[in-house]
């Protein structure tokens, strides 16, 4: 049974200072199609041991911020600042004393894992790179780890081939937390799996999280998974951030035409009927990311839009309480 994190350990404490604060930080690839703004002048806050849930459509950027923060892609433009810290701009030697701190788990554990490594090697890597502990004390801590995710006392002999995905899934995490990191981007990392294992996973992240003390930017498109995790949720749409608020306030009175849409679209009975009623619906596909829409980038989709929609962009506002933000002049 998946757990939810208000009934699992204590709640983070939101008025603490962030760990990470991400500022109008942007992402932009250009491509034979033109330039592609994957990322547009995002802004958001972690803080020490929370979940923040990143949702939004396949293709509105949530991969591609995730990969910024940690400086695997470059941004155009922004802020991203660890502990106070500026990460941008940081130079590669210095950067790479921050990554201790910064770790990834991936969507596809079998692309993510060297298939010619053994378990053991692909954990204890990172260890040997920042020159922590000798071998023995290494092969200790690998095999600690790996008792935490529930994999056998062989599993560090043996190539990823030999495990299922969620026992892959299990490794890459298990190599994301070797370092015992503050902040691990976790991207779509149960998308791939069947939902007994799915659970299994969600579980074990927040088991790990009451024990370390660790933050997750947890990144999905599956909005049921990101109820159970979650403290708070930022909704992205075509590269922006357009609502940011704490899960069960978000739940309750989603306050941006779009966050409504997404939420009526979860299966339930009671929201397939809610839908029904007030017609909630995406009439078209997602604009393209090479041409977005002028003003609101929501506005060709939007049931409500106004003039003032379609020309200007509107900012990230406090709405119902400081924790509440919202991109919308409607609300």
């Amino acid at each position: 049974m998946l757990r939810t994190n208000p009934l699992y350990g204590s709640a983070p404490d939101l008025e603490a200072r962030p760990l990470l604060t991400v500022t109008d930080l942007a992402v932009q690839y250009r491509t034979a199609g033109g330039t592609v703004r994957a990322v547009d002048g995002v802004s958001l806050e972690v803080h020490p041991g929370e979940t923040l849930g990143l949702v939004g459509e396949s293709g509105c950027g949530k991969s591609t911020l995730g990969r910024a923060i940690l400086r695997l892609v470059e941004p155009s433009r922004g802020s991203i600042r660890l502990d106070g810290r500026e990460l941008v701009g940081l130079p590669r030697r210095a950067l790479r004393g921050e990554r201790r701190r910064l770790q990834m788990v991936f969507q596809d554990s079998g692309a993510a894992l060297d298939p010619r490594w053994t378990v053991g090697r692909l954990i204890e890597e990172p260890l040997r790179v920042y020159g922590i502990g000798g071998r023995a004390e290494r092969r200790d801590r690998v095999a600690r780890l790996l008792a935490d995710m529930g994999l056998p006392p062989d599993a560090a002999a043996r190539h990823p081939h030999a495990f299922s995905g969620g026992q892959r899934q299990r490794i890459g995490i298990a190599r994301a937390l070797v370092l015992d990191p503050d902040l691990v981007v976790c991207d779509e990392p149960v998308s791939a799996l069947d939902v007994s294992i799915q659970a299994q996973i969600l579980n074990l992240l927040q088991d790990l999280q009451e024990r370390r003390g660790v933050a997750f930017l947890f990144i999905s498109h599956d909005l049921s998974v990101v109820e159970h995790v979650s403290d708070r949720v930022a909704v992205m749409y075509l590269g922006r951030i357009v609502e940011t608020a704490p899960r069960d306030a978000l739940w309750r009175a989603p306050a941006h035409p779009y966050t409504r849409t997404l939420l009526a679209a979860v299966p339930s009975p009671e929201r397939q009927a809610r839908r029904a009623r007030r017609g909630v619906n995406l009439p078209d596909a997602l604009p393209s990311p090479y041409a977005p829409p002028s003003g609101c980038h929501f506005h060709p989709r939007c049931p409500l839009a106004v003039e003032r929609c379609r020309s200007e962009v509107p900012a990230l506002r406090a709405f119902s309480g400081t924790a509440h933000r919202v991109a919308c002049h409607l609300a």
